[in-house]
């Protein structure tokens, strides 16, 4: 089965990254409350990346890449633009 890296945005504008096998069924999670600590207080979420990986570890370490990148780099990847409050 393959795995999904994801990144949502919160409603404060911030940018949430990870990986799941059903990508739906972690969304609800994420907007249940029963998702990523994260997220649990910045509900509700909306998916704005995603990108398929043959493997765990690869999705593993797609997510990782991801995360270390600069918070314009990830909007860009996202296609999101720069939210300001």
């Amino acid at each position: 089965m393959q795995w999904q890296v994801y990144m949502v945005e919160c409603r404060d504008g911030s940018l949430y990254t990870g990986i799941a096998r059903d990508l739906e069924q972690r969304l609800a999670a994420h907007n249940a409350g029963t998702g990523a600590r994260y997220t649990r207080s910045r509900r509700p979420v909306r998916l704005v990346y995603a990108e398929t990986r043959d493997s765990r570890s690869d999705a593993q370490r797609r997510e990782a890449e991801i995360k270390r990148l600069r918070a314009a780099d990830k909007r860009r990847l996202a296609g999101t633009a720069v939210a300001r409050t």
